[in-house]
């Protein structure tokens, strides 16, 4: 459809293709996928999120005519209503991570955007979501003609592609255990998931204390910081990326072959997300999680989700051995006492 030339001139800022995700990660995933796609096709792609250079972004906007944006919404609805960007001649929407996006409460832009494109029997409409929820599935029949649901069951991701292994452990043992399973298995680029920003920073302190070289993944990094750590991450210059959720959906990375829960989530949807970050394409993966006496209670529900009994074993008494660190924290030098000032009279 894009290979097909269009008569007429076309304004910058004018897409032929919209394409909407919930977060900044996920743009310039797909952004970066769209380019290998179309290497050798003349088309031009703009990646439009918040938290970048905004003028940078208006000028590849205003350069030349547009074929392909890629955006989050509040920033998309920014660049509309200075009118850098024109969606009347939008031919294919596609709103990915649909139901991340009614989570997030996107919903009231997302239905600004749609209503300032074509109707929508003179557009193609795709919604890309983990889940069918009731409410995906009636703004589905809003915002398309004659829908046609194709569905993938998520355990199958987690089944026929990931070796699953829980170890059944204390909250004191997690450390000692996650250390020694990347040390003894010499294993690289590993990614870690914890429920909360403080304990994924916790946990990355305590690793670089004790020679891992790692990184934080997670809603308090800055923008340019999140982009820079994945593509090390990706290329292998950081070994151990431990993160929130932010990284659970959406994030492909190749050549990473183990991902372990720190924390189990509470959702079961996340743990098939998180594990589904490995075993790729076909290829072998293996998710390492920890059942603390909190986490544990959690275990049924995802076991019940996935359709599958999740085996607890016990770790060697070895690899709950405790490390000394590498680095040990600097300790503050006391201040020399300063000599108390005598005045003439004390003379």
């Amino acid at each position: 459809m894009l290979l097909k030339p269009l008569h007429g001139k076309r304004k910058p800022g004018t897409p032929r293709v919209l394409i909407i995700a919930p977060t900044r990660e996920l743009v310039l995933q797909i952004s970066e996928e769209a380019r290998k796609l179309s290497k050798y096709c003349s088309l031009k792609i703009v990646s439009v999120f918040g938290g970048m250079d905004y003028v940078k972004q208006r000028r590849q906007l205003g350069e030349a005519p547009v074929d392909i944006i890629v955006a989050t919404p509040g920033r998309l609805l920014d660049f509309h209503r200075r009118r850098d960007i024109t969606l009347n001649k939008v031919e294919v929407l596609i709103i990915d991570e649909a139901d991340r996006m009614l989570d997030m409460g996107f919903i009231p832009d997302i239905r600004k955007i749609i209503h300032a494109t074509p109707p929508k029997d003179k557009r193609q409409t795709l919604l890309f979501g983990a889940t069918l929820t009731e409410g995906i599935t009636r703004l589905a029949s809003q915002w398309t003609r004659n829908p046609v649901i194709v569905e993938i069951e998520p355990e199958k991701i987690a089944i026929d592609t990931v070796d699953q292994i829980v170890y059944n452990v204390t909250a004191g043992e997690k450390f000692s255990l996650l250390f020694n399973i990347i040390d003894k298995q010499d294993l690289h680029r590993v990614l870690v998931f914890c429920n909360r920003r403080d304990e994924v920073r916790r946990l990355a302190e305590t690793l670089t204390r004790h020679g891992i070289n790692c990184s934080v993944l997670s809603g308090d990094v800055p923008q340019k910081k999140r982009i820079s750590r994945l593509e090390e991450f990706k290329n292998g210059k950081i070994r151990v990326l431990v993160a929130t959720d932010v990284a659970g959906r959406g994030i492909h990375i190749e050549g990473m072959d183990h991902v372990v829960n720190f924390t189990l989530p509470r959702d079961p949807e996340d743990y098939v997300h998180r594990i589904g970050r490995t075993g790729r394409a076909g290829s072998a993966g293996t998710s390492i999680s920890f059942a603390d006496e909190n986490d544990a209670f959690y275990l049924p529900a995802i076991e019940e989700f996935i359709d599958r009994h999740l085996a607890c074993i016990e770790p060697e008494e070895s690899w709950l051995v405790m490390p000394r660190p590498v680095f040990a924290k600097k300790r503050r030098r006391p201040r020399p006492k300063r000599k108390p000032k005598t005045t003439r009279r004390q003379r």
